[in-house]
């Protein structure tokens, strides 16, 4: 199929991949011609709980056998929609205990916002440079990468932007600003965790000038650095909270939480303040509560802690400068972009899937399943540094 493929569906970079898949299962993803890849991407974090997880399935198949699409999102009261609400505020510290639900991480951007504008009065937003927070026009706004904006410019206007664990700019925050969006962990720039209280500092500059504070954890949320939200690492809570990804267990989703107090300004004044059809989808509900489920009356969040250090354990090499990140959402940091390529490249041909990031070159991304075995990491640790050992650098 790969001519039809380059044919007919609209491709995002020039060199796709192109594994034609036959099924996944657990840590591992099958293509057609028989050849099995360990998988230590996950979707690009999104698939919590490993391919084809048989309680997530389950879930999808009682709730398409009851109903599916019917209307659209906050018009008729859908059990798995509310129980998923539930289940997310009983994460989270009792002030974040209302949930709008999307269609994805990029949406939940464009809601929290949306949110952060009309609940201040205020239009300037403050993002960091190199920041990645979906590629829709509004939330390219805020990412702060002009390799990637130049092209689709003019965004949407009265953005400033700050660097990543930089206190000088914090002043940038001022009673103009409506809300600071930042990553908990930077992901494209490299996976740059914040230093000495930077999320804190930020969130008290915040409240001084009565700014909001939104925490992107597309990523970083849903137990993938060992707690159930990353900004419970950092001494820090958000305004608002976007999340997305590893919430839908592999299913598309996204979700803004924030206050009730907040986000009942979205809905009058005017009426339909934000919108959507298909977000909330009982289907994806019902995955994303089976997800958080699984998640939360288990030990996977601590299990990715250990995990993480059986990573650092067995990723040792001369050409490994850095291993960056938290949990299972690691980057290794070699010494060129070319080493990046080849080794991503030689890995995938000998079954282990890696990925890029998007504007730090010299990093391999490691995000597996959350259920990824011991004896899995070792196996893809060991075809990884033997690549690196056979590298030859000119």
């Amino acid at each position: 199929m790969k001519n039809e493929f380059l044919t007919y569906q609209a491709q995002t970079s020039p060199h796709p991949l192109c594994i034609e898949i036959s099924h996944a299962k657990g840590s591992y993803i099958y293509s057609t011609e028989g050849k099995e890849y360990l998988d230590f991407v996950a979707g690009v974090s999104a698939n919590s709980l490993g391919h084809n997880n048989l309680k997530v399935n389950e879930a999808i198949k009682q709730q398409i056998d009851a109903y599916t699409h019917v209307m659209v999102y906050g018009e008729f009261i859908q059990k798995p929609q509310l129980e998923l609400c539930k289940a997310l505020t009983k994460t989270l510290p009792t002030h974040l205990n209302c949930v709008y639900l999307v269609n994805s991480g990029t949406e939940a951007t464009e809601g929290a916002l949306k949110l952060a504008k009309r609940f201040t009065n205020r239009t300037e937003i403050i993002a960091a440079k190199n920041a990645y927070h979906g590629n829709t026009a509004g939330a390219m706004s805020v990412c702060g990468a002009e390799s990637q904006n130049s092209a689709f410019r003019p965004l949407i206007p009265g953005t400033k932007f700050i660097q990543f664990n930089t206190e000088d700019d914090i002043q940038k925050i001022t009673t103009k600003t409506a809300a600071v969006i930042l990553e908990t962990i930077q992901g494209g720039a490299g996976f740059i965790e914040p230093k000495n209280n930077f999320l804190k500092k930020i969130k008290t500059k915040c409240e001084e000038v009565g700014a909001l504070l939104i925490l992107d954890e597309i990523q970083t949320g849903v137990g993938r650095t060992g707690t159930f939200w990353g900004f419970e690492n950092y001494n820090v809570t958000p305004d608002i909270i976007i999340t997305g990804k590893g919430l839908g267990g592999g299913m598309p989703i996204g979700a803004f939480i924030a206050s009730k107090q907040h986000i009942d300004c979205l809905k009058d004044n005017p009426k339909l303040g934000h919108i959507t059809t298909f977000g909330g989808h009982p289907v994806i509900a019902a995955a994303g509560l089976a997800t958080i489920n699984e998640i939360s009356t288990s030990n996977i969040m601590e299990e990715a802690l250990r995990k993480e250090t059986i990573f650092r354990t067995h990723l040792t090499h001369p050409l490994i400068k850095e291993i960056r990140g938290k949990g299972l959402m690691l980057a290794l940091i070699v010494e060129t972009p070319e080493i990046t390529n080849e080794v991503i490249l030689q890995c995938f041909e000998e079954g282990l899937i890696l990925f890029w990031l998007l504007y730090e070159k010299k990093a391999i991304r490691i995000t597996p399943p959350l259920t990824i075995s011991d004896e899995e990491i070792i196996k893809g640790c060991k075809i990884l540094t033997n690549i690196l050992c056979n590298i030859k650098i000119s």
